[in-house]
């Protein structure tokens, strides 16, 4: 049976029937018409409308369940959850170990050890001759210098370092010309403590007292203008045995009093001139390096002051002595 042509556009209009299926078209049978979404699409359809009950209460807006505001549970939190939050706690406390610099181990203070501990080294014989300008006074033979057989070997020993900024030699010398400073320089070096130790900690006070007469002892056989005590544990050493009691507050370093005058000989000789200076030793820190300088730059002054004046008396007695032939 065939429809009209009002049916077939009333079906266009309405293209869903009672029973909610589409309806077949036939649109090789209609003809051509401009593409419009009319009839097809009413915007408005899909455009929100609030609708109200028969009661006159608005409906509820359903609302997407993305945009729900997340419940917040009143409840212990989980074994979990508490792992994970201690686990943060431990990579934060991780973090900051790394951060903070690690302290240095301090280094143990050693005791006296008894010379058989360094039996299997070598003592380090003086090097000494009559008449020096400057007769250095050490305190023992370093491990270094016993294993070397040169004084002061050790590398952060600034022993020749200061010699040579203070104007006591007029270069660098090394270690291994120690036993030429007699006749280079006028200077010469002897100790103390003739055993070898790591430091002077390892010696007692009883063996270095003991030193003290052998040190006036070569004072008054070679007869050095100068002695330089190189280091205030040695001067207190020397002190205590000629004063009885400790040098305290009286210390000083530089040019001690002439009545502390070493190896004087009653009538004959006044002894040698004591001058104190700082240890050279690398692990003697109480003092700067400048003030080091500034204590080894006083005994250099001096000695090339006296150094001049020896080289113009010998060449005055020389000329006096070729005059009288």
């Amino acid at each position: 049976m065939m429809r009209s042509k009002a049916a077939q556009e009333a079906t266009i209009q309405d293209p869903v029937c009672d029973d909610g299926a589409k309806e077949e078209q036939d649109i090789s049978s209609s003809p051509l018409q401009p593409a419009t979404f009319k009839g097809r699409l009413q915007m408005s359809d899909f455009m929100f409308k609030s609708t109200e009950s028969s009661s006159g209460q608005t409906s509820p807006v359903r609302r997407s369940p993305r945009f729900t505001a997340p419940t917040i549970s009143t409840s212990t939190p989980s074994v979990s959850a508490a792992k994970t939050k201690r686990t943060k706690e431990l990579d934060a406390e991780d973090i900051e170990k790394e951060i903070k610099p690690k302290k240095k181990r301090a280094r143990q203070a050693s005791g006296y050890a008894p010379p058989s501990t360094y039996a299997h080294l070598n003592g380090l014989p003086d090097a000494i001759a009559s008449n020096l300008l400057v007769l250095f006074i050490g305190l023992n033979p370093g491990i270094q210098t016993a294993r070397t057989g040169h004084a002061y070997a050790h590398p952060s020993n600034l022993f020749w370092k200061l010699l040579y900024s203070s104007g006591l030699t007029p270069r660098l010398c090394s270690p291994t010309e120690d036993r030429q400073l007699p006749e280079l320089y006028s200077m010469g070096f002897t100790n103390i403590v003739a055993r070898p130790s790591r430091n002077g900690s390892e010696l007692s006070k009883q063996e270095m007292d003991e030193g003290v007469e052998i040190l006036h002892e070569k004072c008054r056989k070679y007869r050095p203008e100068s002695v330089c005590v190189v280091g205030k544990s040695i001067w207190e050493s020397i002190w205590r045995v000629r004063h009885g009691k400790p040098v305290g507050k009286t210390f000083k370093y530089g040019w001690q009093d002439e009545s502390e005058n070493m190896g004087v000989i009653e009538s004959e000789w006044d002894g040698s001139k004591v001058f104190v200076s700082s240890s050279t030793s690398g692990l003697a820190a109480t003092l700067s390096p400048a003030e080091k300088e500034r204590i080894w730059a006083e005994i250099g002054t001096w000695a090339q002051k006296r150094r001049a004046e020896r080289e113009l008396e010998a060449k005055e007695e020389s000329n006096s002595v070729f005059n009288s032939v």
